[in-house]
């Protein structure tokens, strides 16, 4: 079961690759769109992802490329500090990764509330689908009209664009749907929507029909002639950006939320792997961190594991990494050789493909989950995706880590003591290791034992007891001969014994 290449897995590796490569090719260009950037940037993010990424990488089926949770960093570090300071970011963010794999911190993931990550993603869905209402409705991309602006919206409304994006969206839910038949369901579903997208504009174009696509409603990818081309236009980031502040915050921000994406797309693949074979996540992060390195070198956008391109390689039969780098090989050819194809997809298509991808992260059934999982789950989730949605994707994740840190203090505040009295016969148990946040607790619970009563203080479940409660105990010992209560201890700090046969000397106050 390797992991690397081996020409004895090629008949399944190159297939899965090709089918890779097709989904890989909108998606690399929606999210190019989505985040303010240049197609040019999505498509050399996937190149890195195929050829560098997979080189270094540890899991056999992870495809990498640029991700849908990143489009609301990367458009706002776009509008903030330009695309020279993004692709200079996106180094440093790669470097921060490749630190981050050589820490061994390829567990951070577990140490964030599934509910805030799940906000997180869904908050993302959100604001992709509503960026991409007006690209569907015909307007260029460059046309900054708000959505509460009807009237700018309906000025530049295409029906053809429109019917586009609505043909592709039902092309891209069909396809997820049970009745359609498997033979079919062999042609991925984004492009057979790119390829009808195209026979449509074609269509409307030559019958004449009103509102027919212009050039600026589609893909445009200017002077990619051949290889030499490509090259030429490839750019360095921007090192003015070392004086600027925002660069840093965007750079860490993006590590961090590149870094959490991998690792969940890291852990769902390892889950769908026929095989079941375990990724290493220090190793991961390390590689991610040089594909970013080298993505924002060449002017790419950044990139993480993306669970799409991900589970269409396991679907397609990928077996080791050479599927993956078969796909950044095709990609590479399809913009040095024929980038004058892929300015034929209309952009409503794109748009069409970004909605469905925010909808899947977004789902109405996610929200009814976590509801139905308690208020613990609920709160945090919706906080987090009000807070992104009102601030940015950092504020919003430190906000609703917050909330959730409360729900788990207030648990665990509730659920690891507990205190039963009955006929003068008292029991404290600690259910797990007590803190500093038990303290009034385990005072009031003391403050309720009666003269002439038996108490027994159980920290047999403790692996931990704060020396403040432990002094708290101690002062109650020493002080019980006095009220006639006869204390029990068991495993307090090591120490089983029964008292007032036997007293602790008081500690000072």
């Amino acid at each position: 079961m390797t992991r690397g290449f081996s020409l004895k897995t090629l008949p399944q590796d190159l297939p899965a690759g090709i089918v890779v490569f097709l989904v890989a090719i909108p998606l690399c260009l929606g999210i190019a769109l989505a985040s303010g950037a240049p197609p040019l940037s999505g498509l050399i993010a996937g190149i890195v992802g195929g050829l560098v990424v997979s080189l270094f990488s540890g899991s056999s089926l992870s495809v990498s490329g640029p991700a849908a949770g990143l489009t609301v960093i990367v458009l706002g570090a776009v509008e903030q500090i330009g695309l020279g300071g993004l692709f200079l970011a996106t180094v440093m963010a790669g470097i921060l990764q490749v630190i981050f794999g050589f820490l061994r911190l390829g567990k951070i993931g577990a140490f964030v509330p599934s509910a805030v990550i799940k906000g997180m993603l869904a908050a993302i869905g959100l604001i992709l689908i509503l960026n991409q209402i007006p690209l569907a409705l015909g307007l260029a991309q460059d046309n900054d009209a708000s959505l509460l602006d009807a009237g700018a919206l309906m000025s530049g409304f295409s029906p053809v664009a429109f019917a586009i994006a609505i043909i592709s969206l039902i092309i891209l839910v069909s396809w997820e749907q049970p009745f359609m038949p498997a033979v079919i369901k062999r042609f991925p579903a984004p492009l057979v929507a790119v390829v009808t997208a195209i026979v449509l504009d074609r269509l409307a174009a030559g019958m004449g029909l009103p509102g027919a696509l212009g050039e600026e409603q589609r893909i445009s990818l200017p002077g990619l002639g051949g290889p030499a081309d490509f090259i030429g236009q490839l750019h360095l980031p921007s090192l003015d950006g070392l004086l600027t502040p925002q660069v840093y915050i965007t750079a860490v921000t993006l590590a961090l939320v590149a870094s959490l994406e991998t690792l969940l797309s890291l852990e769902a693949v390892d889950k769908i792997d026929p095989l079941k074979r375990h990724s290493p996540p220090h190793r991961e992060l390390k590689a991610q961190g040089i594909g970013n390195i080298v993505s924002g070198m060449v002017g790419g956008l950044p990139i993480t594991a993306v669970i799409v391109r991900s589970s269409a390689n396991v679907q397609a039969g990928g077996r080791t990494r050479l599927s993956s780098f078969v796909h950044g090989i095709l990609l590479f050819c399809s913009v040095a050789f024929v980038a004058s194809a892929l300015e034929l997809i209309p952009l409503a298509c794109l748009a069409a493909v970004l909605v469905h991808t925010g909808y899947k992260l977004a789902r109405p059934a996610t929200l009814l989950t976590h509801y139905r999982q308690g208020w613990q789950r609920f709160i945090p989730f919706v906080v987090t995706v009000i807070a992104i949605m009102f601030t940015n994707l950092l504020e919003g994740v430190i906000v609703g880590f917050l909330c959730g840190l409360y729900f788990l203090v207030h648990a665990n505040y509730h659920s690891s003591v507990s205190f039963t009295y009955h006929d003068r016969n008292a029991l404290l148990r600690f259910h797990t290791d007590i803190s500093f946040l038990n303290r009034d607790k385990v005072r009031s619970y003391l403050d309720q034992v009666m003269d002439g009563s038996h108490l027994i203080i159980d920290a047999r479940e403790a692996g931990f007891i704060d020396p403040d409660i432990q002094e708290d105990i101690d002062n109650f010992v020493y002080s019980s001969h006095e009220r006639d209560i006869v204390v029990e201890l068991k495993q307090v700090n090591g120490l089983t014994a029964s008292y007032p046969a036997l007293r602790p000397t008081p500690q000072a106050a």
